[in-house]
């Protein structure tokens, strides 16, 4: 049979369970397009495709004897630099942890082997996995299959474009501050932020570090939404220090039809303002929903404090970025987030040595942070999606100059880099779930995806509702590549 390289997980996995195609033939199929396109691109840079086929091989001889491993029994994937794999390296990007070689696979490596995928390899990330593009000294630089000029986000660019090129049938990434979503959105893919700590990420860690990261995040990105679905089924649940004593059970969706649905729309900020060709995505989008008879409000919001929820965030992630990183890199991360802070008080929130906050400053941030999580909570009571935008613009040409340097052209007008960061801090820092969906190119032809949020542990409402509503806008693209 013919393969398509842009078919779902889900359906992989059904064309291997009925015979239709082998595992083996999948896997020989995917390392062929790697071998053809990853070569201008630079998706895929650690391979292990000795052991894609012998696991496939393995899938193969256990179907035939009328076994099923799990619901990707069978499907090659691969997945984010930063998880370990056992006898592959994991360096975050950073040059001085090039011969740091996993022991052990990582929790979510395990359960997706334990669903009967088998991995291809990994895909590129940035240095500290601490930048909207994906480039390194140890592997080079990620580009995008829409356009190889530009970039395909971070840090899961790699995952990203490994996905919109037909590489892989499905990945998974990381996320603290739009790092499976900035990607998802440039390259036209799914891609889920879960709920804070409802998917261990035990094995997504340099060696030292063994707690579980504030804010940071694990979760699949793929092709579909309905894999997005599969992939939670397969990942969700607690870590081996809390297994003993908790279990996640998200909520199920409950809604058949978009018209069951309320929905608010966030097109713009100030504080972050978004190119036209997004905003008048967003206004398409909205009339699909319209059109399917969605309940629709452009002006309901959370009753927060904007400017201090974005203070906030900052100190979190700068926190939470300078316990993961080398204490000489801590002074870069501190600028890059601080950069286009217009008032002293997010000035102040770093040094230039990237000394890191005392633990009480912390602790005041942490209660500030839960006290939005309950108004986000009361907002959520009302409404069931809030659809915004993921960034500011579609996917912006290769720039590896200085960070302090470089800016984002929104509407003509030059904006600082990360101020974008905005989107993606508004939903990280109060633990809210966020399904990427794409929409389509735009008028330049780059693809357009949008943020579904949802309530806390509300994941699956998320998604599902980008499934019901790719039956109204459509759902993933192929690049003409």
């Amino acid at each position: 049979m013919s393969i398509d390289p842009y078919a779902s997980a889900t359906s992989i996995a059904r064309d291997i369970a009925s015979g239709r195609v082998s595992a083996r033939e999948l896997t020989e199929f995917y390392i062929e397009r790697i071998e053809q396109l990853d070569a201008a691109i630079n998706a895929v840079v650690v391979r292990d495709f000795d052991g894609a086929r012998a696991a496939a091989d393995a899938a193969d001889t256990t179907l035939k004897a009328g076994l099923v491993l799990g619901p990707l029994h069978g499907v090659p994937m691969t997945i984010k630099e930063s998880y370990d794999i056992a006898g592959l390296p994991t360096t975050f990007g950073i040059p001085a942890q090039r011969d740091n070689i996993a022991k052990a696979d990582a929790a979510v490596v395990q359960r997706f082997k334990a669903a009967g995928a088998h991995f291809l390899g990994k895909t590129n990330v940035p240095i500290n996995l601490a930048d909207l593009q994906s480039y390194n000294d140890i592997y080079g630089t990620t580009s995008n299959p829409w356009d190889l000029g530009r970039t395909p986000g971070g840090s899961s660019g790699g995952s990203a474009a490994a996905l919109a090129a037909g590489m892989t049938g499905l990945d998974s990434g990381s996320d603290i501050g739009g790092s499976i979503r900035n990607p998802a959105h440039y390259c036209g893919v799914y891609g889920h932020k879960p709920t804070w700590n409802v998917i261990s990420p035990e094995g997504h860690a340099l060696p030292g570090n063994y707690a579980v990261g504030d804010l940071s995040v694990v979760g699949p990105m793929a092709r579909s939404s309905e894999d997005l679905a599969v992939a939670m089924d397969v990942c969700a649940g607690a870590g081996r220090l809390d297994a003993p004593g908790w279990t996640v059970t998200l909520p199920r969706p409950r809604k058949a039809l978009l018209a069951d649905y309320r929905v608010a729309i966030w097109a713009d900020d100030e504080r972050a303002p978004v190119d036209s060709e997004i905003t008048d995505r967003i206004a398409h989008v909205v009339e699909a929903l319209a059109r399917a008879g969605a309940t629709i409000s452009d002006s309901a919001r959370p009753d927060i404090d904007l400017d201090a929820a974005t203070l906030t965030y900052k100190y979190l992630l700068h926190g939470a970025m300078s316990r993961r990183t080398a204490p000489e890199a801590r002074a870069k991360f501190a600028q890059m987030v601080a950069e286009g802070a217009d008032d002293d008080a997010s000035q102040r929130m770093v040094t230039a040595r990237g000394q890191t906050q005392s633990h009480a400053t912390w602790l005041g941030h942490h209660h500030e942070r839960t006290r939005v999580r309950q108004q986000w909570k009361a907002f959520f009571s009302k409404w069931d999606i809030l659809i915004c935008p993921q960034t500011v613009t579609t996917a912006f040409a290769h720039d590896q100059g200085p960070p302090g340097q470089r800016t984002v052209l929104v509407n003509g007008d030059a904006q600082p880099y990360f101020q974008q960061l905005f989107w993606a801090g508004l939903i990280t820092a109060p633990y809210l779930p966020s399904t990427v969906f794409p929409t389509g190119p735009g008028p330049s032809g780059l693809p357009i995806g949008l943020q579904a949020v949802s309530a806390e542990y509300n994941d699956y409402v998320a998604i599902d509702f980008t499934r019901l509503l790719e039956r109204e806008i459509g759902g993933f693209v192929a690049p003409a590549i």
